[in-house]
Parts: structure tokens; sequence; C-alpha cells
């Protein structure tokens, strides 16, 4: 058994090592999957978006919008107003529309979604409005009630990650 074992190394060796080559293709050598490159001959890099266009005048907790290549990643965002949870939920998703079209995307190219409601009460309303918001095809999603409340007395707080 220990000799088998040492034939299929021994032959198994150069096998790897042409599997580690590139694939070529009219003349070039395509990306691989440990490429970082966005496809535009630069690799990509972390930008950070502030809505209006400034920066803010101290450094803050977190960022609203970041993109790093063709990635877009929106924060929490909450609605900080008396209202239902229709109407927290409609403000955020007219929020996330903003920042998504801000950085050159759009609702229907989400990802992913993170749903956080203060109480699970509120799923159905929220689901009301949220349907329909993300074009024929959403994207995944993950809804919780979050145990101790959402900061800024918001009634639901909403992430996402979506492509330009």
């Amino acid at each position: 058994m220990s000799s088998n074992r040492r034939d299929f190394i021994r032959k198994a060796a150069p096998v790897a090592a042409v599997a580690a080559v590139p694939v070529v293709a009219g003349g070039q050598a395509m990306a691989s999957d440990n490429d970082q490159s966005t496809g535009h001959g630069r690799p990509p890099r972390k930008e950070v978006h502030y809505p209006g266009g400034g920066e803010p005048p101290e450094n803050p907790l977190f960022s609203p919008i970041v993109t790093y290549g063709n990635m877009v990643f929106i924060s929490g965002i909450g609605a900080h107003f008396e209202g239902d949870i229709r109407s927290h939920t409609d403000h955020v998703l007219n929020e996330i529309e903003r920042y998504l079209e801000s950085v050159g995307s759009s609702m229907e190219k989400v990802l992913k979604v993170n749903v956080y409601l203060n109480t699970l009460d509120d799923y159905a309303g929220m689901n009301e409005v949220f349907l329909g918001r993300w074009g024929k095809e959403p994207g995944v999603r993950t809804t919780i009630a979050a145990a101790a409340g959402i900061p800024g007395d918001s009634l639901v707080e909403i992430d996402c990650i979506a492509v330009i």
C-alpha cells in the first residue's frame, strides 16, 4: 500500500503543476480565481462615498456606502422619525435606492439584503412594502428581530450588497 501512495504522488505532481498554469486565450493569460483585478487591468480599491458628495467634518464611526471594484456595500439604514413599519420601511428602501443610484447601481442589482426588525410582529407590514421593490429577481434576504431593538428607535434597519 505504501508503494501505491508513492506512485500516486509521483504521477500527480506533474499534473498539479500543469493545472497551476493559467489558461491562455488570445495570447493573454486569463484571470484566475485568485486574481483581484476588476477586468480593467487594475486592481480594485476601496472607495468610501458620502451622501451629498462631501466628507463628514470628523472621523465617522462607519461609512454609509463603500465600493470595492464592482461591489457596493450599503450600511444599515433606519428611519428615525415617528411612524409605523410601513412608513419606516418605505423610507429606508427609498434611501437605499438613492444610495445605490449615486454609485451607478440599482435595486435590481442587489445580491444580498439583511433586514433587522424591532419586533417580528412587524414582519407582514414590512413585507407589504418590501415586495416588488427589488425587481423581478430580488437578491437573497435574511430577516431577524434585533433582541435589544434598533438604535435610534427605528422599527426597521436594512443593509445590502450589490454590484454596479
